[in-house]
């Protein structure tokens, strides 16, 4: 007769106790980037001004986490943004995260690159000059969400 014990493999728990928490940061941190995205996307919309960063722009950014956790596509073309929750093993550049933390303090931080580089937290592969536009673009939103800079 198998006891307690035997029904429930406790390394298997072990095992989930240690992935949860990873799968959380992860699933936090896709959401978060996918929300300033959009709020991104909105900003395309309604300011000429802005919406002149992408026009005759065509480039696809790929942000993931190495555990492939995180993975979100972001393409403009045409004058427009399109983000999708999908791997592109295509795109320009790709932004790598050790983590959804990683991921998590990046965005916290303002988008500050060098930092993330500086602490091992992130590894741009790809075309630098695109992760600079991009960090522009998102930090031109910041500054205007904090009142720094006009909508």
């Amino acid at each position: 007769m198998a006891s307690i014990l035997d029904i429930f493999n406790f390394k298997e728990f072990d095992k989930l106790g240690e992935l949860f928490p990873q799968s959380l940061w992860d699933e936090t941190a896709e959401t978060f980037l996918e929300t300033l995205l959009s709020f991104m996307q909105l900003k395309f919309k309604i300011s000429q001004r802005y919406r002149k960063n992408i026009e005759n722009f065509k480039a696809s950014y790929m942000f993931m986490s190495n555990d492939r956790g995180v993975t979100v596509n972001v393409l403009f073309e045409d004058g427009k943004m399109h983000v999708k929750e999908r791997m592109d093993d295509n795109a320009d550049v790709f932004i790598k995260f050790k983590d959804g933390k990683a991921l998590m303090n990046f965005i916290l931080r303002g988008g500050d690159i060098l930092q993330g580089l500086l602490n091992n937290d992130v590894v741009v592969i790809g075309n630098w000059n695109y992760m600079y536009k991009f960090g522009f673009m998102a930090n031109h939103l910041q500054l205007a969400f904090t009142g720094k800079q006009p909508m």
